[in-house]
């Protein structure tokens, strides 16, 4: 029997961790995957300042389904060790969050130039791998776009090329969708290496929609989850407000979270 667990990046309804549990909480949503936390990003805290966040969001009954890392959201001929010191911390930041779940991507590649700088994103990976070992984590890869991992074929190279019990995949059905991919065949390549849903949804080369509003696939999904049996995640992340990072408001995220509910 399948059994959808609801979490959201509370920072597109609002910057502050208290509003942010407030919405959430009338929504009857009680996971968060923290990405942005009082205007810092997640990966930029310290440990022993965490500690307190971690405290007020079990103090309400909130978990912590993922930390919405940006790691390896630079340039491939970006300086990489202060960029490795970063997921360090974060992997601390993991282990003080009780959460098993880092969500990574795979570096942005000069255009066309993917197969020139795959042994390069292999390499780092490895290290990420290395790093990690002796913490309880699992290291989420993130299709996303202009990286090497934009299309689900190089998302899938790099899975079974790293071979990692320590890797998996972060399917994000909008991601692929805007950048004309065909979602029903990226879940396909990547359903057993799936072990996450960003839940939002896209118009082709335009705009992330609410969930079913666009060329996402999201009921073809959702269903193919209950079909597999899925115990696991779904982290609603709404963009419907600009900017790169979105607060958008309850009211936005409401319309998001009602989209995913019927679907469900």
């Amino acid at each position: 029997m399948y059994k959808f667990e609801l979490s959201a990046f509370g920072d597109e309804i609002n910057a502050n961790i208290t509003e942010q549990m407030n919405v959430l909480e009338r929504n009857g949503v009680k996971y968060i995957e923290l990405r942005g936390i009082n205007g810092v990003n997640i990966s930029d805290w310290k440990p022993k300042d965490f500690k307190e966040i971690i405290k007020q969001m079990k103090d309400r009954g909130f978990g912590v389904s993922s930390l919405g890392s940006p790691i390896g959201k630079i340039g491939i001929t970006d300086e990489f060790e202060p960029h490795l010191d970063k997921f360090k911390n974060t992997l601390d930041l993991a282990a003080e969050a009780d959460t098993r779940y880092i969500r990574m991507f795979s570096f942005f590649m000069p255009q066309d130039e993917c197969e020139k700088y795959r042994e390069n994103v292999l390499e780092r990976w490895n290290k990420f791998i290395e790093a990690a070992k002796g913490y309880n984590v699992t290291l989420l890869h993130e299709n996303e776009s202009d990286i090497y991992g934009e299309s689900a074929e190089n998302c899938l190279d790099l899975l079974k090329s790293l071979n990692s019990d320590k890797v998996k995949a972060v399917f994000d059905p909008a991601n692929f969708a805007i950048k004309g991919h065909d979602t029903v065949e990226a879940f396909e390549l990547l359903k057993d290496y799936a072990v996450y849903f960003h839940i939002k949804d896209a118009k082709t080369g335009q705009r992330v929609v609410p969930s079913g509003e666009g060329d996402g696939h999201l009921k073809y999904l959702i269903d193919s989850l209950k079909e597999r049996n899925f115990n696991g995640f779904l982290s609603l992340e709404p963009h419907l407000a600009t900017g790169d990072i979105s607060v958008g408001g309850d009211a936005l995220f409401e319309i998001a979270l009602n989209a995913l509910r019927k679907l469900i």
